[in-house]
């Protein structure tokens, strides 16, 4: 776009003839600008960037022409596609296995799978009793979703299956429906899995993962962290040998296990307390030492070998085992009893929730460090799969684990063949090994879990928010809080709705800046940020940096009121007024602007008009010209006063505040006639301001045969 000359007098008058006459015979001038030839004479041109106003009446500037758009690409999209792009969409597996190197990648693969297997068998039937179910519907919970996933999911490092917070939510909805011991109980976490695999494809396909971002970082960690505390209380009562009371409230499980201690049993505490020592232990080994770090993964299996061999030879009758476990195969069966579909639909879309935030988040940050793409909704789309299939052969409700993943990871995984090991080691324990796990200690499998939620205790976050942002910290805080103390669904819906109150509240009270010229420079910046800026007398620059709609705009019209008020009583540079002239918004950072907002700056136009303040539009982008040109708004303020950029729109508002101090008198008589703004700006001579003087504020100066008219107005001459 290139540079172009302009200078401006406004055309909005309805009988310029007589104003310039009277001007004429009160000021002597000898000459006056006359009705047709509206300029600034023989004053000093200015160079500004012409601004593009979009036509209303363009191809694409309708409203339904978005949507016709975005169909039309998306056709031509498909038409693009080849055949193995077809077959990578249905079939994201294809990537992997048609670049395939197996010299490269078998062994650490094998690898992988092996060890995140062996982790995963104890692991799986650990979370299973957490879920109120038989430890076997864990194992068929890790088996038959991780075949689906490795053919439909995108990640090539996930290793889903079942997960403490999920097992946590099943077990803390199901079991205000029915006691853990009836039929019902497994039959209902069955169709659990089903729901949820539905909700997951459904939003993949709708492409609505997008609406998970509305819940924070800072609610989810409060919500893991609470609930790491009431899966570990749960789990107490494999410890100290006797029940306690189903909840997922803190205040009910502590009053439960106080009292109970009169039950308190030596022999599965201190059994359990040793396995649990030497998984933190191991685990600890594996993360700090890399030499080690297969350590991390064999602690799960170590744990279950030693319990398990202590029980085979010393058979203590005070600590209680597992117990029978089917062994084979899982068997199609359709879920049953859709009935309870209404009472399951809340936690249905939690687990949703967290398989979005926990799930996606992981499975993305692993694409990222081994170095592939990962699109969200395709994700999804294999999660919900995984679920769906696995409620046809028992499973409840399977997720991404944030650990096994990051052991799959840190062992070398590069594919999806990794997960079908894992899928091949769980298929050969419910073949051949479920005789064993009868003899498995339940305080073991208890060690197990509260070893993996010790790492959903996330103090650091906590640290983090503190020092860097009071509001996150105190969000987590609530989230936290509640959870805690009033159950898992309330505080969820405690930390999203204060959440959305902070995001409604910043949206509706956006930053709004003043701006200021940074000294030597055309560049314009906020003044609070950068001491250093200086303003102009009769000017004030405003930049709003949100969107402009119903909920701020009020906040927005008395921001400006207010900033008005304090540049009036502030001193700047340029000629000395006594009030202010003109408005500048600077518009750059609104992305869109709805009708409630066109029908406010209309509103705040004709409340400037009516004081004689004039306001000027930088930088709107084309969605907010064009919404602004079909509202009558463009033409309203005038097609002269939209700019490019802030400087543009400073240096015609600071040549317009010259002339009006060269007229004095001129300002007493229109101020009389209660003329606008417009008037007053007929009325021009000769610039014989330089630019120093202009900024400075000195009235007189002389003029200067070098003087050059082609430098850029409002710098000051370089020597």
């Amino acid at each position: 776009m290139s540079k172009m000359d302009r200078t401006y007098a406004s055309p909005s008058f309805q009988n310029l003839t007589a104003i310039t006459t009277n001007s004429s015979d009160h000021f002597g001038s000898s000459s006056s600008p006359s009705p047709t030839s509206i300029s600034t004479g023989g004053s000093r041109s200015v160079k500004i960037i012409p601004l593009e106003h979009p036509s209303t009446s363009a191809p694409g500037s309708g409203s339904g022409s978005g949507s016709g758009s975005v169909v039309a690409k998306w056709k031509a999209r498909m038409k693009r596609m080849t055949w193995k792009e077809w077959i990578e969409l249905f079939f994201p597996c294809y990537r992997w296995m048609s670049t395939y190197n197996v010299r490269e990648y078998l062994q650490p693969d094998l690898m992988a799978g092996i060890t995140v297997g062996v982790m995963l068998v104890p692991q799986s039937m650990s979370y299973a009793k957490l879920a109120g179910l038989q430890p076997i519907y864990g194992l068929y919970s890790g088996f038959i979703p991780i075949f689906v996933y490795t053919i439909f999911g995108s990640s090539r490092q996930l290793a889903i299956g079942p997960v403490a917070l999920t097992s946590l939510l099943v077990s803390n909805v199901l079991s205000s429906i029915v006691e853990p011991s009836d039929k019902l109980y497994t039959e209902l976490a069955i169709l659990l899995a089903l729901m949820v695999g539905i909700l997951e494809c459904t939003m993949a396909l709708l492409r609505l993962g997008w609406l998970i971002r509305f819940i924070s970082h800072s609610v989810i960690s409060g919500f893991t962290t609470a609930s790491a505390f009431v899966i570990a209380l749960s789990e107490a009562k494999y410890f100290l040998g006797y029940e306690i009371e189903r909840s997922s409230k803190i205040i009910p499980l502590v009053k439960s296990i106080i009292s109970g201690a009169h039950k308190f049993s030596w022999p599965p505490f201190v059994m359990g307390s040793l396995m649990l020592a030497i998984l933190l232990t191991m685990k600890h080994l594996g993360k700090t030492r890399k030499y080690l770090r297969f350590m991390r993964a064999a602690g799960p299996l170590t744990a279950v070998v030693l319990g398990t061999a202590f029980v085979k030879i010393y058979h203590p009758p005070s600590i209680s085992l597992v117990g029978d476990i089917p062994q084979g195969l899982p068997k199609f069966s359709v879920p049953k009893q859709f009935g309870h579909i209404k009472s399951l639909i809340p936690t249905t879309a939690l687990i949703t929730g967290v398989a979005i935030l926990e799930s996606v988040g992981i499975a993305k940050a692993l694409a990222a460090k081994n170095g592939y793409e990962l699109d969200s909704n395709q994700e999804l789309f294999g999660l919900g799969l995984a679920n769906i299939c696995g409620s046809f052969f028992s499973i409840y409700p399977t997720t991404g684990s944030f650990s096994r993943s990051a052991v799959n990871h840190e062992s070398g995984a590069k594919t999806g063949l990794s997960g079908l090991v894992m899928g091949i080691i769980m298929g050969c324990a419910l073949l051949f090994l479920t005789p064993v796990f009868e003899y498995i200690p339940q305080c073991a499998l208890a060690a197990i879990v509260i070893s993996a939620v010790i790492g959903l205790v996330d103090y650091d976050e906590a640290k983090f928010l503190w020092h860097v942002d009071k509001k996150d910290f105190l969000l987590w805080t609530i989230t936290c809080m509640t959870t805690l103390l009033l159950g898992i669904e309330i505080g969820v819906l405690v930390g999203v709705g204060v959440s959305l109150a902070f995001v409604i509240h910043e949206s509706a009270n956006p930053h709004i800046a003043v701006l200021g010229r940074l000294p030597g420079t055309t560049i314009y910046r906020n003044i609070q940020q950068y001491p250093e800026a200086y303003t102009y007398n009769g000017i004030v620059i405003v930049r709003i940096d949100a969107p402009i709609y119903f909920a701020n705009t009020s906040y927005i019209k008395d921001k400006l009121r207010e900033y008005e008020i304090e540049k009036e009583e502030s001193k700047g540079r340029g000629p000395e007024v006594s009030r202010i002239y003109f408005v500048i918004l600077e518009m750059a950072p609104v992305t869109y602007i709805d009708s409630s907002a066109v029908q406010a700056l209309k509103e705040l136009h004709q409340e400037y008009k009516s004081r004689d303040i004039q306001l000027a539009i930088s930088n709107p982008n084309r969605d907010v010209l064009l919404t602004l040109a079909k509202a009558g708004v463009v033409d309203l303020i005038g097609k002269e006063w939209y700019f490019v950029r802030v400087h543009d729109a400073v240096q015609i508002c600071l040549q317009h505040v010259q002339r009006l101090t060269e007229f004095p008198k001129a300002q007493d008589f229109l101020a009389e006639n209660k003329p606008s703004l417009f008037q007053r700006l007929l009325n021009q001579r000769k610039d014989e301001f330089f630019q120093p003087e202009l900024e400075s504020g000195v009235r007189e100066s002389l003029l200067s045969k070098d003087t050059n008219p082609q430098l850029e107005p409002l710098m000051s001459k370089k020597p």
